[in-house]
């Protein structure tokens, strides 16, 4: 009998699980750990509350949770409640799928004024992450930029700009849709260090800022590349191109999303509170590279969302990787009987299909690495020792309680009204 401890819940922690299910078969035996008492990490906190078809993949992650050899253990927290250390004494494999929730920073001056917001934490305000309950962005100003030219960027630019009908049928939280719905806005601006053809914007997503109800996408004409360059382009990227196009003959609306290209944040100035992004012109080399002009001008700006990546917090004990932010690791492999998976493994990039892949060749490296009837204790040694230190640990079926009571307190034409707190999470679970 092969012991795995998975910790992170999300979907390389589940992929993970699923895929040493298949390779093992009966002869395993495998905890999903979580500090949260609710499962699906990235699903639940990171994807945006106005895409429920990209949640509905928990169904499968839900599939592999209620098999007899695959445990939620949520409510537990590494490096609080127990360690790497008494890990490994209870299981042949410790996989971390610890995600990358931190934002990376800047790294100008300025960026530590009230008003400026990493998107980890953004995102988790509205999607209800109890590390972000608290946030109360500033939303009474006229003007926001948004630092990055991805996806999350995207997602934080349209969630803004959204009146409160077009949530209908998503999660958003009840706090954060009042807040938004309050909000004065009037003008978002991305700023992206590159041009359009640097972009990391799928079609899917660019297109539908085109298409809200008071917000109108706005492109310079003369930020685009000659149309005849498109042609080299992957056809994702020309797709999402070709969008940038469009939007450069909408009519106006009251809101102006503002695509600013070559254009590099240098430092944030106000008051004790951020009032504008100093940006510098940039061009591009022959070769992508891109160099300041030396040109400077000043974007207003209230709110300052910084998309620009995400890092994995270290762990004492664990080899960590400080300039690519994620553990140290070979294939996946960081140490005997140690692996990381998704984002923990390789940074944040990819898709959450990326994920599945990735989960099965660690699967496979611990098969070939690890061997099978070890005589470790696994699942009843961990529940002796937290239960040793008074840790109520969450189980997958206390957390679909949690989740029925969410259902039960949803706004009409919502999914669900998630619990924003701890506190409040575990009380539904008591209630």
């Amino acid at each position: 009998m092969r012991h795995i401890a998975v910790i992170g819940s999300g979907p390389a922690g589940y992929y993970t699980a699923e895929a040493c299910q298949k390779l093992f078969g009966d002869a395993v035996r495998i905890d999903i750990i979580d500090q949260l008492p609710v499962p699906y990490g990235l699903i639940r906190f990171g994807v945006a509350p106005d895409h429920q078809s990209i949640k509905g993949v928990s169904r499968r992650y839900e599939a592999v949770a209620l098999t007899d050899n695959v445990r939620f253990v949520g409510n537990v927290r590494l490096g609080r409640d127990l360690s790497i250390d008494e890990l490994h004494d209870l299981y042949d494999a410790v996989v971390l799928a610890t995600g990358a929730p931190h934002d990376r920073a800047l790294g100008i001056p300025g960026e530590d004024l009230r008003g400026v917001i990493g998107s980890a934490a953004f995102v988790g305000w509205y999607n209800g992450h109890p590390d972000h309950e608290t946030l109360a962005p500033p939303l009474g100003g006229p003007d926001v930029a948004v630092i990055g030219v991805g996806n999350v960027a995207l997602d934080v630019a349209r969630i803004l700009s959204k009146t409160r009908a077009e949530f209908a049928g998503s999660d958003i939280t009840a706090p954060a849709l009042d807040a938004l719905d309050a909000a004065t806005i009037r003008r978002i601006t991305i700023l992206g260090r590159r041009g359009p053809h640097q972009i990391a914007m799928t079609p899917k997503e660019l297109g539908e800022l085109g298409h809200l109800a008071r917000s109108a996408p706005q492109v310079d004409p003369a930020d685009l590349p000659p149309v005849e360059a498109d042609a080299a382009l992957e056809p994702g990227l020309r797709k999402s191109v070709a969008h940038l196009r469009e939007f450069t003959t909408l009519p106006p609306k009251p809101m102006t999303v503002a695509f600013d290209f070559f254009a590099a944040p240098v430092r944030i100035e106000g008051n004790g509170h951020a009032e504008r992004v100093i940006v510098e012109r940039t061009r591009l080399d022959e070769l992508g590279g891109v160099s300041g002009t030396g040109e400077t001008y000043a974007v207003p700006a209230g709110l300052i969302v910084s998309c620009i990546g995400y890092k994995t917090p270290p762990i004492p004990g664990v080899p960590y990787d400080e300039r690519a932010g994620r553990f140290a690791n070979v294939d996946g492999l960081i140490a005997p009987g140690l692996y990381a998976v998704g984002w923990a493994r390789r940074g944040p990039t990819g898709t959450i299909g990326t994920n599945r892949p990735d989960g099965q060749a660690v699967a496979d490296r611990i098969g070939a690495e690890v061997a099978g009837g070890s005589g470790k204790e696994g699942r009843p040694g961990l529940d002796r020792l937290l239960s040793a230190r008074g840790i109520d640990i969450v189980t997958f079926r206390d957390w679909k309680k949690i989740e029925a009571a969410e259902i039960a307190r949803a706004r009409d034409g919502a999914p669900r009204e998630k619990f924003t707190s701890m506190a409040a999470m575990l009380a539904a679970l008591a209630d």
